[in-house]
């Protein structure tokens, strides 16, 4: 089997568990799980179940689609996603977003948890993502394109809709939470960057940085899913003294925050 019927069958197994189309798409980060309050579910599949999909090795990962309603709008919900460090090729992490294309999601929502590099950030804010700057060794697009997936050359001059963040900002206006805005860096990980890494990820461009995100981002595009995504900013890299990071601390941070990012998500989901 090719990528194209790996796809479909895996579409094919899920539309057998669900009653309805989803249009919307939410890809869970790190410690996020609290997001799972913005959706009413109706159908939970594990990830094993389901004809090649990639089963999840992180612990803070559930593992697991949830389909059902938020904000009126019937939605599918990943919780967990697949990281390159887990040893998996972009194929396989990207693969259920490829899977929400064949079952007719159009907008795709992602949460992660990241390192801040700026220095109006402090732990537990939300960044909204405007841009991204791809440091994955290898490209979720690299080898032959197959023209039923998407184009070869796919344009990335919005790789995350402009639309969706000016509605997002309005929301969190009126819900009074103060968010930012910034450039996200993908890495492969696992470890945590050393100081002088945050330092010169801060000085090309980038706000935040994580291990996930960029390769599902990109493949969204070359499916042509429109994409909102927002990180948690859980520690603070760009410090006078360097601070040692634990995945406790990163959690704790992400699930405090979470509540925050699960309201606007809400919010902007009622509203698309």
């Amino acid at each position: 089997m090719d990528l194209f019927e790996r796809i479909q069958a895996s579409a094919a197994y899920i539309k057998t568990k669900i009653k309805e189309v989803p249009k919307t798409g939410i890809i869970l980060g790190t410690g996020i799980g609290s997001l799972n309050e913005i959706i009413s579910p109706e159908v939970e599949i594990p990830y094993d179940y389901i004809p090649f999909f990639s089963v999840s090795t992180v612990s803070s990962h559930a593992g697991k689609l949830i389909f059902g309603r938020s904000g009126g709008k019937y939605v599918m919900m990943m919780a967990g996603r697949f990281h390159y460090y887990e040893g998996y090729s972009m194929e396989q992490l990207t693969f259920p977003v490829r899977v929400m294309k064949a079952l007719g999601v159009e907008t795709l929502i992602l949460s992660n948890a990241a390192g801040g590099m700026n220095s109006e950030f402090n732990i537990g804010d939300v960044m909204i993502i405007r841009d991204h700057i791809n440091l994955f060794p290898e490209h979720p697009l690299r080898g032959a394109n197959d023209e039923r997936l998407g184009p070869r050359f796919p344009d990335m001059s919005e790789p995350y809709d402009m639309e969706m963040i000016s509605l997002a900002h309005k929301i969190a206006k009126e819900q009074g939470l103060n968010v930012h805005t910034g450039v996200y860096i993908g890495l492969q990980g696992p470890t945590f960057e050393t100081p002088a890494e945050y330092k010169w990820l801060h000085r090309i461009g980038g706000d935040a940085v994580g291990m996930s995100t960029v390769p599902e981002v990109i493949v969204a595009i070359h499916s042509g899913i429109r994409v909102f995504a927002a990180s948690i900013i859980t520690d603070i890299g760009v410090t006078e003294t360097p601070v040692k990071i634990t995945l406790e601390e990163v959690l704790a941070a992400a699930n405090a925050a979470a509540p925050k990012l699960a309201r606007l998500v809400s919010t902007l989901l009622e509203r698309l």
